[in-house]
Parts: C-alpha cells; structure tokens; sequence
C-alpha cells in the first residue's frame, strides 16, 4: 500500500464533514468491517423492506445518507454545490436497478436526459450515466450477445433499446457533457460494447462524449481495448473509457463454475491489479485518441497515475484525464487529488430508499470483500478525530 504523503492529509479529507458526520462515517465503516455483521445487516434490510417494515428513516439516517446524495435531484443539489467549493465535480447516479418493464426504462431514459440537460448548465456537473440494464430486460443484452435468435417480440424490445441509447447519446452530445456507460456481467456485456462502439462513431467525432466502461478483472480488457483502438483509428472517431476493478466477481466466478467455462477473472488480485495499471498505462500512452476516467480506490493505481502523468509532462488538469471515485469512499483521495488540481469526480448515487438498497448492500458487501480498503477508511477517520480531539 502506498503511503504517499498527498493521500495522508485528513484535515483535506474529510474538511467537509462535521464531527456528527465524522463519527457516523467511523461507526459505518467499523460495522462495515464485520463480515458476519454486513451477511446478517443486508439479509435483515431485504427482509424489513419487503414485508414493509418502517425502517426507511433508520436506513436513511445512517448508510443512504453517508453513500447516496438523496432522495431525488433537488437532494443532491447541497451536495454537489459544497463539493464543488472544493473543486471536486459531482456524477449524478439514478441509482434504481433490476426493472423489467419498459414504462420503468423509459421513465430512467427520461431521467437520465433530464440530468444530462440540466448538467450543461451547471458547471459542477460534467458528466451524466447510466447502466444499460437500465435502459432494458438483462434477458435481451444476454441472448444478443450470445448471439441467439431474438423473438418478434425481443426484436421489438432490442430496437427500442438502441433508441434509448441514440436518444440520450445526441442529447449528451448537444449538450456537450460526457456519458459515462456502466460496465455489467460479462455474458451481457459483448452487445453493451458493441452498441456503445456504434454510439461512438457517432457521437465521438470531434471529441469522446460517450465513454464505456473497462471492467479489468476481466482478463481480456487489454485486449479489447487494443481492438476497439485500432477500430475507432480506422473509423475516424475518439474513444472515452471509465476503467474500474469491476463489482461482479463472485457472480462471475459461480456462473463459470456451473456452466463450465473458464471463468472471465483474473486469477489473483495482484493479477487484477498488473491488468488494470497495463490498461490505464496503455490510455495515458494514446491521449490524442482516448480519454481516461480513472474510476478507483487503489492508492497505488492512483499514485501510478500521478507519475505516469509527471512524466510525461502533462498538466495535472489535462481534460482527457478524471479521476473518479464513489461518494462516502475514499474522501482522502479524492480531496487531496482535487487540493493538488487534478480533476476530479464523485460519483454520487440518488434515488428512492427502497430502490437504492441493490446498490448499497452491493457497496457493503465490497467493501467487506477488499482487504484492506475498509481497514485503510478507518484508520483515517481514527486520526481525523484525534487531529479534531474528538
């Protein structure tokens, strides 16, 4: 673990947390690093929201308002504005999964454009996202990137997906602000890519306003990327890339083991780790064709960056580059890269309680499985409070 002095400034870190909300974020990730403790938290919270037990407002009052930034748009905006005094720009998150019906696709297509709409005047706010499992059925994307037969009716279901995607691709692009396209499971993933190259020739003329995501535990990103690269030179067109460790693994590594193929993960965390530099290093290394969202909490891969970006001479504000990271996590980061004058985004998921709850428990659950990361969170907030004399 790197101990760079620039991630050990917790006045910087957390300047933007009251004491009360010091002490609820060092509750939050004790509990958090109790794995039998988030096992039985999550399955109660499933449990309490399904039979409609009241416990929103304890929910709201302790993980959703230290992950999530509100409710709706209008709760985040408080957020986003002290964010942006300390120059650190905000990615507003519809976080609602696991829809199945197309007047929920359509009223997150709509929410979607009218946040990207609502971006272009907010300079807070440079970009916009959405997950492709919010735009339709999971079952579609699977059987196209398969490369089944689709139904009369899943032919109709697909078509209307690609809409979504062109409407709100020209409404980023009008806008200028950029979109950025989750990454999701693997066998889903091949149709997300391709639609997204397609939405990239021909929205990313002049410059990358839609951006896919890299999801390197995957092995074969590197290789990907290397083959989109050489389509977008032949095609005339920029390439934006969100590149992230990725949030699927153990459902990656069960469903390879039950139907028999080799599993889609790198074989370590050190090899996981080797790829993600490798793709990174291979984005910084083409600037004038690809742009980076870096999208982690590995000290390491950030203080990589940093020396990649110094060597090569490159302003630290170099609009190619962003360096990302979620809201509630890894503040001494993100804080101190923005005091440095890098650029820097929270991703800042919204939305009702009970939808946000998939995201949260995922947020939970990974946090637990990534030794070290919630250890590192709490031996900060730990010396935050001493500094404070708390």
């Amino acid at each position: 673990m790197s101990t760079n002095p620039i991630f050990n400034n917790t006045e910087t870190a957390f300047k933007l947390k009251t004491n009360s909300q010091l002490e609820r974020a060092y509750f939050l990730f004790k509990m958090i690093a109790n794995e039998p403790l988030v096992r039985i938290g999550t399955a109660a919270t499933k449990f309490a929201l399904n039979l409609h037990l009241p416990v929103e407002g304890l929910i709201r009052s302790t993980v959703f308002d230290h992950f999530c930034g509100g409710i709706n748009e209008e709760d985040c905006m408080p957020v986003v504005d002290s964010l942006f005094d300390v120059e650190v720009h905000s990615v507003l998150d519809y976080s609602v999964e696991g829809k199945e019906e197309d007047a929920q696709f359509d009223a997150t297509l709509a929410k979607v454009i009218e946040l990207t709409r609502f971006a272009e005047h907010k300079d807070a706010m440079p970009f916009s996202v959405f997950k492709p499992t919010g735009f339709g059925r999971f079952k579609i994307w699977e059987k196209v990137s398969a490369k089944e037969t689709l139904t009369e009716i899943e032919e109709t279901r697909w078509k209307r997906i690609q809409q979504r995607y062109d409407e709100v691709c020209k409404v980023a692009h009008d806008c200028s602000i950029s979109l950025l396209i989750d990454g999701e499971e693997s066998w889903m993933q091949d149709a997300a890519d391709a639609l997204c190259e397609e939405m990239m020739e021909k929205y990313n003329k002049q410059t990358p306003i839609v951006f896919n995501t890299l999801q390197c535990y995957r092995w074969d990103r590197l290789d990907y990327l290397k083959e989109a690269h050489k389509r977008a030179k032949a095609g005339g067109y920029k390439l934006g890339f969100k590149v992230v460790r990725g949030a699927y693994m153990e459902k990656e590594n069960d469903r390879a083991e039950e139907k028999g193929y080799p599993t889609p993960i790198c074989a370590s965390k050190q090899a996981t780790d080797d790829h993600f530099n490798a793709v990174m290093q291979y984005i910084l290394d083409n600037l004038q064709d690809i742009s980076l969202f870096l999208g982690t909490h590995n000290e390491n891969s950030n203080y990589l960056a940093l020396e990649i970006i110094d060597a090569k001479g490159l302003t630290k504000n170099d609009s190619r580059i962003w360096f990302g990271q979620l809201y509630g996590m890894s503040d001494h980061i993100s804080y101190n890269l923005a005091e440095a004058g890098f650029n820097v985004a929270k991703y800042i998921p919204f939305g009702p309680v009970k939808d946000v709850m998939p995201y949260l428990i995922r947020r939970a659950e990974e946090n637990t499985s990534v030794a070290g990361q919630t250890s590192r969170e709490l031996t900060l907030l730990k010396r935050e409070r001493e500094r404070r004399k708390m």
